[in-house]
């Protein structure tokens, strides 16, 4: 494994009791890690949603930390990893993901996604279902969401990404905006006295920097360009999950509805909105127990 040490010069890192960061090079991108619990732990991949970073589990991490090894990823242009120009294509961010896992040495490991992490999870796994033992969905859509006919209903309860994923104008909007940002993030939320008002900084000021802003807009218009004509077109229809999958979907999300069960996913409403890491951690931490549990009792049967 090649760990690089690679300081950024954006913002210091937030503290959370007992997390350790590092950077490792995969895929000629430096990927910032945020690691907590023993490191002979059951490894745990963590990958965030949109305008968030590894903080956004900081809630969450301390539920979790004596259970298993974590490891949050900033994914490529997010939070403290490197920005270059290109490939934040899901089916790019997707080898950006098994390219860090390789690179920690880590064959098979259990996988909880949030928001766009939770989209990018799902294509994990039907990509590579061998390297995940089960999932843990929060706050997003499966890729059958066509099948159900919801899709077309739903698409306006994105109106906000108008603002933020059109070239040129999108990391303006985040870079000079923050306000918006701001407002998004406290709407998200079933009640946005959740935030303390350090955190919820923290993430609006992550999208100021010129490079953090250009990033958030492509990774939106690269969604544009080629998720949603998949979906559009069905071209997940024919695939099915081989990972055990478990989706959380919060009762008072204002962006994402509850989805449909499908064959592989099950599906739970919880008390919260769209960010469930940070207003219900305690749900988000006790379902990977059950279904991670859940998950490896097959294997166990048939040793």
């Amino acid at each position: 494994m090649r760990t690089t040490r690679h300081a950024t010069p954006d913002r210091p890192l937030p503290h959370v009791p007992g997390v350790t960061h590092r950077f490792v090079s995969a895929r000629g991108v430096a990927f910032h890690l945020a690691e907590a619990g023993p490191v002979d732990g059951e490894p745990v991949l963590l990958l965030h949603g949109f305008t968030q970073h590894w903080y956004a589990w900081h809630r969450v991490l301390p539920e979790l930390a004596d259970d298993y090894r974590l490891i949050c990823l900033d994914l490529r242009g997010c939070g403290w990893s490197e920005a270059p120009r290109r490939g934040y294509r899901s089916a790019e961010l997707v080898q950006d993901v098994l390219a860090v896992l390789d690179e920690l040495g880590l064959a098979r490991v259990q996988l909880i996604g949030h928001e766009c992490g939770g989209w990018l999870g799902f294509l994990l796994c039907l990509a590579a279902p061998e390297r995940f033992g089960g999932y843990l969905a929060l706050g997003t859509s499966h890729p059958w969401r066509r099948a159900e006919g919801q899709l077309p209903l739903d698409a306006w309860r994105f109106w906000y990404t108008a603002f933020w994923e059109y070239p040129g104008i999108g990391r303006r909007v985040l870079r000079h905006w923050p306000g918006f940002t701001r407002f998004l993030l406290r709407h998200w939320t079933a009640d946005p006295s959740c935030w303390e008002p350090a955190v919820l900084e923290e993430f609006v000021q992550a999208l100021r920097a010129p490079e953090r802003a250009r990033v958030a807009e492509q990774l939106l218009w690269q969604f544009v360009l080629h998720d949603i004509p998949a979906l559009a077109a069905g071209r997940h229809r024919g695939q099915r999950l081989a990972v055990p999958t478990l989706l959380l979907c919060g009762d008072r999300d204002p962006v994402t509805r509850p989805a449909r069960e499908v064959p592989g996913v099950t599906v739970r409403v919880v008390p919260g909105g769209h960010l469930l890491p940070e207003e219900n951690p305690a749900a988000v931490a006790e379902a990977p127990r059950e279904h991670f549990r859940a998950a490896r009792m097959p294997e166990v049967e048939r040793g």
